[in-house]
């Protein structure tokens, strides 16, 4: 299942940072963070629980961009 997210990043290369982290976020199959429109799209692997994986995606991003945010 794929779902789309609105993000807040500040720069270009956070953005890579947060895909980075969110795609090593058990439960992903895929991710992908635009800065330009600052929304994620992120593919859930089979079974995952939606709101427990984006939890620790956001976990994970913050550990990288600590000022940045995922809305869901």
């Amino acid at each position: 299942m794929k779902k789309q997210y609105e993000i807040e990043v500040d720069c270009a290369n956070c953005a890579n940072k947060m895909e980075e982290a969110t795609k090593k976020t058990e439960g992903i199959a895929s991710a992908t963070v635009n800065f330009m429109t600052q929304k994620m799209i992120v593919e859930f692997a089979e079974g995952a629980d939606e709101k427990a994986v984006m939890k620790n995606v956001l976990k994970n991003c913050k550990k990288v961009e600590d000022d940045c945010e995922i809305y869901f």
